[in-house]
């Protein structure tokens, strides 16, 4: 109703009236992320290679739908094992990590499938998959598992961020490969990863692999 007053006062040139309307503030919300029990049953589910293979790189490399469907075949390194991202959600390109198992099946996916310049083919005009085409492949599989999370195909990247962190990568290094704009953005996964809590010490006594707390230098 604020936005559509403020659209209205516009209009009517009554500037003022939608200065001195109150801002919305914008809800936040942590993300939801599935645990690696459920990944793992995600990723058995699909029947068809190209399906587990798509929810698979979009976990392993922390992918945004739109990501996924621009990848073109060329733009995976199996040398270097990188995948070269082009123009992300903030206009930035980067290059994340292959794991070497999604290395192991892209190259089966690549021999049996035979996609030509786009990694995953579609339905669209230029040939390509489409976002729409990528969610119900989310949820039509998510329906063969015991899964009872609010997940969408973002979740999978939730994940990866969260999986990360909790593996000991610091958050400057998590940004990057996020492609986000500002490391706020990136910090929200602090507050639900579980990281191991470490026990204040001084790290002289990690220096010299003393005990912490003992009593001599």
């Amino acid at each position: 109703m604020v936005y559509g007053l403020r659209y209205y006062y516009r209009l009517l040139g009554m500037n003022k009236k939608a200065i001195a309307l109150p801002s919305l503030k914008k809800v936040t919300k942590l993300p939801v992320i599935l645990n690696r029990q459920e990944l793992k049953e995600l990723f058995a589910a699909p029947t068809l290679l190209k399906q587990r293979v798509v929810l698979a790189l979009i976990y392993s490399a922390g992918l945004r739908g739109q990501e996924v469907i621009n990848l073109k075949i060329s733009d995976i390194d199996f040398e270097r094992m990188s995948i070269h991202i082009w123009q992300s959600k903030y206009k930035k390109d980067s290059v994340v990590p292959l794991a070497a198992s999604m290395a192991t099946g892209l190259k089966k996916y690549l021999k049996a499938e035979n996609p030509h310049i786009w990694l995953f083919n579609g339905k669209e005009p230029d040939g390509r998959y489409s976002v729409r085409g990528l969610s119900w492949v989310m949820r039509e599989n998510l329906k063969k598992t015991s899964i009872s999370k609010e997940v969408n195909l973002h979740s999978l990247k939730h994940s990866y961020a969260t999986h990360l962190l909790e593996e000991g990568l610091n958050i400057v290094t998590l940004k990057e490969l996020l492609g986000h704009s500002e490391i706020a953005i990136t910090m929200v996964y602090l507050h639900v990863a579980q990281c191991p809590l470490i026990k204040p010490h001084s790290p002289l006594d990690t220096l010299y692999n003393y005990p912490t707390g003992a009593d001599k230098v």
